[in-house]
């Protein structure tokens, strides 16, 4: 399988980089900063600059170079502004999916975030806004055509991973390690059950495989 995914220098995206590179895919890490591009091929995957930000859904989907599959693993992160929440957090995600769309990309997985969907948008405080957006884009993946998975950690850690999680509509607070949160996404890239479903995920007790494999997936859009 050939994955791209959108925040390529991220941590996330540069571990499950080193995951699936490691187990025979084949991955473009789209990035926005050419120095950011040695990581990335460290990592195992082929950098493509482009910026989310400016870019079109057609060139985009010319970055996606043809891939199976898409993962947004961008954010603007803790330092940015509201005005970023809406253009990274949300309209990003909404144009990688659109440009997925475009290609054939149609396994879709975003990383999203516990909470996503409860913020105020009107608010001045950043977080809250952040969740606004995170809800925003993952309603309009939901709505695609895409066969999406939406992906849901607690709080993050750098911690080694367990290889055990806890996954669920709602799972309550908690924390997970971002090499887990890599696992999750590989895995789920390879497991039909997760096809179309939005799920909370933290540390726990089952096996990832297990866990990811006794979900349901949901209906076709449409």
């Amino acid at each position: 399988m050939k994955v791209a995914i959108a925040g390529g220098h991220g941590k996330i995206a540069l571990l499950l980089t080193r995951r699936l590179a490691d187990t025979g895919h084949e991955v473009v890490g789209l990035i926005r900063k050419p120095e950011h591009a040695d990581d990335v091929v460290a990592a195992g995957g082929e950098p493509v600059l482009i910026d989310l930000e400016s870019a079109s859904a057609t060139q985009v989907a010319e970055a996606l170079g043809g891939a199976d599959a898409a993962v947004f693993a961008a954010g603007a992160g803790p330092g940015s502004g509201i005005a970023r929440k809406w253009s990274v957090d949300r309209d990003a995600a909404i144009l990688l999916c659109a440009a997925a769309q475009l290609t054939g990309a149609y396994r879709f997985v975003v990383v999203s975030s516990m909470g996503a969907g409860q913020g105020d948008p009107g608010s001045d405080d950043v977080f809250q806004v952040y969740l606004a957006a995170k809800g925003e884009a993952d309603d309009a993946v939901r709505a695609s055509a895409l066969d999406w998975t939406i992906v849901r950690p607690g709080g993050l850690t750098d911690d080694p991973g367990t290889g055990k999680v806890t996954v669920g509509e709602s799972v309550g607070r908690g924390s997970i390690p971002r090499a887990d949160v890599a696992e999750v996404i590989a895995v789920a890239l390879e497991t039909p059950a997760t096809v179309r479903t939005t799920f909370e995920v933290v540390s726990g007790e089952a096996p990832i495989a297990d866990a990811l494999a006794a979900l349901t997936p949901g209906p076709i859009a449409g």
